[in-house]
């Protein structure tokens, strides 16, 4: 197996996008009526004709625009909507639509203890110029389906697949962040007809090679005590302000981000740590067969930048390396969603690549 390709890291925050391949086109699905409900960017259930009009919506840049109220969230988030999946239950996904109906679909999938919106809140805007996108909330994360079943990784894959599936989308090109890779390599391996393409953002093939790995995830049972003590607020607010700096554009949002964090359901948390602990995919990883592409977060202290490298040369990926640590995509939002767009254009046109070319004359070291 080669090296993975490997591009220099991308800070710049306009990156070249090649012409979207045809693939992730959405027929109209006769799961959704045109009334079917929408969460606007407040919570409250709106109609679903003009929230897809005004979005994105531009962020205050004068000291005379109105601050936001506290707990407020960015005017720049998605239509929001519940999609009802027989059989399963009710999800809650963000949902933006192209004009052009030929622009292909990302899934968004986002990382352990996070939501969609607290993981690609940076990458929104970014995306939704050149792609639709559906970002979905896993079970017991964030607004995510809460059941009685304990969380496992293929659940949380073919919830997503039976998300796409009724909102009447063919294929998708799967982006996982952290855990979210994990359910985006079990999504092309369940369900190959609706993934047309991977990008993995600082996760791995496996987190219990080492024995240091394994005693490490002994310590789950004081992850649910913390996310249940009446301390959690405080804790996530010195995080929240070390994190987003007062020049981020994300700093008048900082009440926002603790709230939706609280959103978690602290049981599964533990949970879906549990099945992380689990998790080993370096036996049929090399099996999956499309086109992926990898950031790497270079200074990340929770999934190290080896192991991430490791999965790019399993899935023969394409990278780019992003000086960041794991809770970059907040940190560093411009990097991050430039990096995205950068991946997401690459495997989209190498999806459409003829075998044996070269997606792009920089995919090779």
């Amino acid at each position: 197996m080669s090296e993975p390709r490997t591009r220099p890291t991308a800070p710049q925050a306009e990156t070249s996008t090649p012409p979207p391949p045809a693939v992730g086109r959405r027929p109209t699905s006769p799961l959704l009526s045109p009334t079917s409900p929408v969460v606007a960017a407040d919570g409250t259930l709106d109609s679903p004709g003009s929230s897809n009009v005004e979005w994105p919506a531009p962020h205050p840049e004068t000291a005379d625009a109105p601050r936001p109220a506290p707990g407020a969230p960015p005017p720049w988030l998605p239509p929001g909507r519940i999609v009802p999946v027989a059989g399963r239950g009710e999800f809650f996904v963000r949902h933006h639509v192209h004009p052009d109906a030929d622009a292909p679909t990302v899934l968004l999938l986002h990382g352990w203890t996070a939501s969609a919106d607290l993981q690609f809140i940076a990458a929104y805007r970014a995306l939704a110029e050149s792609y639709s996108f559906v970002a979905i909330d896993h079970r017991g994360h964030g607004r995510g389906l809460r059941t009685l079943t304990e969380f496992a990784l293929e659940d949380a894959a073919d919830d997503a697949a039976a998300v796409v599936r009724a909102l009447g989308i063919d294929s998708v090109i799967a982006v996982g962040y952290s855990m979210g890779g994990p359910i985006s390599m079990f999504l092309a391996r369940r369900h190959p007809d609706l993934v047309a393409g991977l990008v993995e953002q600082a996760t791995a093939l496996e987190w219990r090679a080492t024995l240091r790995e394994r005693l490490v995830w002994r310590l789950l049972p004081f992850v649910g005590f913390a996310l249940r003590s009446w301390t959690q607020p405080k804790a996530l607010r010195v995080a929240v302000e070390r994190m987003i700096t007062d020049s981020s554009e994300l700093a008048p949002y900082r009440a926002w981000f603790i709230a939706e964090t609280m959103r978690n359901d602290a049981a599964s948390m533990v949970e879906a740590g549990r099945a992380l602990s689990l998790y080993d995919a370096r036996d049929w990883a090399r099996e999956l067969g499309v086109p992926a592409g990898s950031l790497v977060a270079t200074e990340d202290r929770l999934v190290r930048p080896k192991k991430q490298r490791q999965l790019a040369t399993a899935l023969d990926a394409i990278v780019v390396e992003v000086e960041m640590d794991h809770l970059g995509s907040i940190e560093r939002p411009d990097q991050f969603a430039s990096a995205t767009v950068e991946l997401v254009d690459a495997v989209a046109s190498a999806r459409s690549t003829p075998a044996g070319a070269s997606a792009s004359p920089s995919d090779s070291t």
